[in-house]
């Protein structure tokens, strides 16, 4: 059940941030460290955006904090944590689209409709990335692919180099890779619909969050 799951959060990770990027002048909602180097350019080049690339960092972390938070609480009260937080990014990204379809195409990403919907959908990305960490670490990160792609390399070096059969390089090497192609797919999906349909496209992610959350189990736990 978890894996699958994984790989829906790797989907709409690589998905929302495409989208996020072409639809807000250049904004990462979900690789918000990222903003730090789009934030410079908007300096140096007189782009618009500044002000939402350098509230993205704070308000993604202040979500994250607030999600274990309130997670903690659900635990104690029996409530199922996971299922609650995918409801909650469902929700959000669901709020996200409707203000990027209402207000949209941003032409200024400093005017307060493309602040609102970009933070909006910072804040889904960043529940999104602290349910992952907190329920599904055995899987591979579902948002920011460089670590992954780094240990599929040095993977594949020691796979040249010589590994035993049954060794867990090998089994890993096919779980990230998977993980992977999964998020390169929601990027280039996410330019299409993104072509075709404008800000619309974003109503894909909520609709794939609802269906990872009606076929995660109840139960689920956060881990210590």
């Amino acid at each position: 059940m978890k894996f699958p799951l994984a790989l829906i959060l790797s989907f709409v990770g690589g998905y929302v941030d495409t989208v996020g990027f072409l639809a807000l002048q250049g904004l990462f909602t979900t690789h918000v460290t990222g903003n730090f180097v789009t934030f410079g350019a908007a300096l140096v080049h007189g782009a618009s955006g500044a002000w939402a690339k350098l509230l993205a960092l704070p308000v993604f972390c202040v979500t994250v904090i607030l999600t274990r938070l309130g997670s903690q609480v659900l635990e104690r009260k029996g409530h199922p944590v996971l299922r609650v937080l995918l409801s909650v990014q469902f929700f959000t990204l669901s709020v996200g689209a409707v203000l990027a379809i209402a207000f949209g195409p941003f032409a200024d990403g400093d005017r307060w409709e493309a602040l609102v919907t970009g933070m909006v959908l910072v804040v889904a990305m960043a529940v999104q990335n602290a349910a992952h960490r907190t329920h599904l670490s055995d899987a591979p990160p579902s948002t920011i692919m460089t670590g992954t792609t780094t240990q599929i390399m040095i993977d594949l070096a020691d796979l040249v180099h010589g590994l035993p059969p049954g060794h867990p390089a090998r089994a890993r090497i096919r779980t990230m890779s998977v993980a992977v192609a999964t998020f390169a797919l929601g990027c280039a999906l996410a330019a299409l619909l993104f072509y075709l349909a404008g800000a619309a496209a974003l109503l894909l992610a909520p609709a794939v969050i609802l269906a990872g959350t009606l076929g995660e189990e109840p139960a689920g736990r956060a881990k210590a």
